[in-house]
């Protein structure tokens, strides 16, 4: 029981896709206006390759540059999960570039980390915006796991101009005590924290994170 609950919070299901049928089409009609979508890839600083998708208008003049907001996924979504936010924002004149994390989706990576390592992919797709002179203003919208990666990243960056906020939590490790409960794991109560001091190392020893870090109340 206690090994099923490492692999919840470090190897949730994996979402496995086609991106030509769970995306928005590479060219598609919203509001009476025509956008595109661009695929690409980024390395994160682990290696790991990053598969990204950004939908624009089909045509941007040269000397008009267009706020981006970058969706962030739950830790069992996927870039798929932004086609509701896409609606939303290209409408306004606001890109959306979206991406699946390192150990989700169809990017490298055998484990998420509830956004302690996504905070590195976040970066980089912060840092390949910035090199593309039609983007101005960066936001992100971040979802559970995506919104506690938002909030470590947007601490590092007060260049992001504003961030939406769903369902973060505060700390992994108060996360993972809470859930023990939840989820009626049959351990004897005076040990549900030594059960927790396991799953510490092992998520440790797999993830290379340390869940006692991975608290957005401490971060300035």
């Amino acid at each position: 029981m206690i090994e099923q609950f490492v692999n919840f919070v470090i190897r949730p299901p994996r979402s496995e896709y086609n991106p030509d049928q769970y995306l928005w089409e590479r060219e598609f009609m919203l509001a009476g206006r025509r956008y595109k979508r661009l695929d690409l890839e980024l390395t994160n600083p682990r290696g790991h390759t990053l598969k990204c998708s950004h939908y624009l208008p089909a045509s941007i003049p040269e000397n008009i540059a267009l706020p981006c907001v970058i969706y962030c996924h739950g830790n069992s979504g996927c870039r798929a999960d932004a086609n509701e936010a896409a609606v939303v924002l290209l409408p306004s004149n606001i890109t959306v570039f979206t991406l699946d994390f390192s150990g989700s989706g169809l990017s490298d990576g055998d484990y998420v980390s509830l956004g302690w390592h996504e905070k590195e992919d976040l970066k980089c797709a912060v840092s390949f915006l910035r090199t593309n002179k039609q983007v101005s203003r960066i936001g992100l919208w971040g979802r559970s796991m995506g919104a506690v990666t938002s909030l470590l990243y947007g601490a590092e960056d007060p260049s992001i101009a504003g961030m939406v906020l769903d369902s973060a939590f505060t700390n992994l490790y108060g996360l993972m005590l809470e859930l023990v409960d939840v989820y009626k794991i049959r351990v004897p109560k005076f040990t549900v924290k030594m059960a927790v001091q396991y799953m510490r190392r092992t998520i440790q020893k797999r993830a290379k994170f340390d869940i006692m870090d991975l608290n957005v109340v401490k971060i300035r």
